[in-house]
């Protein structure tokens, strides 16, 4: 994933096929143990958001959310991908179950949680989530993100794991209409992922996930790295 590599060849009717090299996310096993995420379980309890449907936003300030954020295995996947030295920034809990069930379309992650609000056309629409203002951010400063997912249970195909379309983030940002497109004709997979184990992504690669048809927990730790707070001049990345 650390590259945008791809090589091209020629369909029948002259039109060109790219083959992707880096298919936009990666699954890494036994990260964590059962007891890590256990005590995460447990020191996330009183913070999970009740009234949500998603789940709970920035989750930097937890003491073990950040001591999770800046364990050496996850800034070593972070880095690799990156091709730099990673810093995280935020974090989501994510906790679907038969009670608390939902679906979620296809679409791109775009928005970035911003120290203060910039005049570039680049950057918006802006927003607040909770107190922490948000932007849509140009490909640019995606590129320089990569999101890690830890689960803290195993992501089967009875509650509602991560679908990813391989490849799309190399399209840039796409507009809602685009993304659909392509979710209509490109193939998917279902990101299975073990108990501790990690899912790495690409911002840009599109992806959705579907309802838990079983009452099966799946609580997975949505960490977000970049290779710098400061993406330029007067854009700095907020902890969230």
């Amino acid at each position: 994933m650390a590259g945008k590599d791809s090589s091209a060849d020629s369909l029948s009717n002259g039109a060109k096929l790219v083959i992707v090299k880096d298919p936009g996310y990666w699954i890494i096993e036994n990260v964590f143990s059962f007891a890590e995420c256990d005590e995460l379980v447990a020191s996330l309890s009183a913070a999970r958001d009740r009234h949500g449907r998603a789940g709970t936003r920035h989750l930097m300030n937890n003491p073990k959310v950040h001591a999770a954020a800046n364990h050496p295995a996850l800034l070593g996947i972070a880095s690799r991908t990156l091709g730099a030295a990673a810093v995280p920034y935020r974090a989501t809990l994510f906790e679907k179950s038969g009670l608390a069930n939902w679906l979620v379309v296809w679409h791109q992650d775009k928005a970035l949680p911003l120290v203060s609000k910039n005049s570039s056309a680049e950057w918006g629409p802006w927003s607040h989530k909770a107190g922490v203002l948000y932007a849509h951010a140009p490909s640019w400063a995606l590129s320089r993100t990569v999101a890690l997912r830890l689960h803290l249970d195993a992501s089967t195909s009875e509650n509602g794991p991560l679908r990813v379309i391989p490849g799309s983030h190399v399209h840039g940002v796409l507009n809602d209409k685009d993304v659909f497109a392509l979710a209509r004709t490109q193939s998917k997979i279902d990101c299975l992922v073990g108990r501790g184990g990690v899912l790495a992504m690409r911002p840009l690669l599109i992806h959705s996930s579907s309802k838990a048809v079983l009452n099966l927990p799946r609580r997975v730790l949505h960490f977000e790295y970049a290779d710098s707070r400061d993406l330029c001049e007067g854009v700095c990345l907020a902890l969230a």
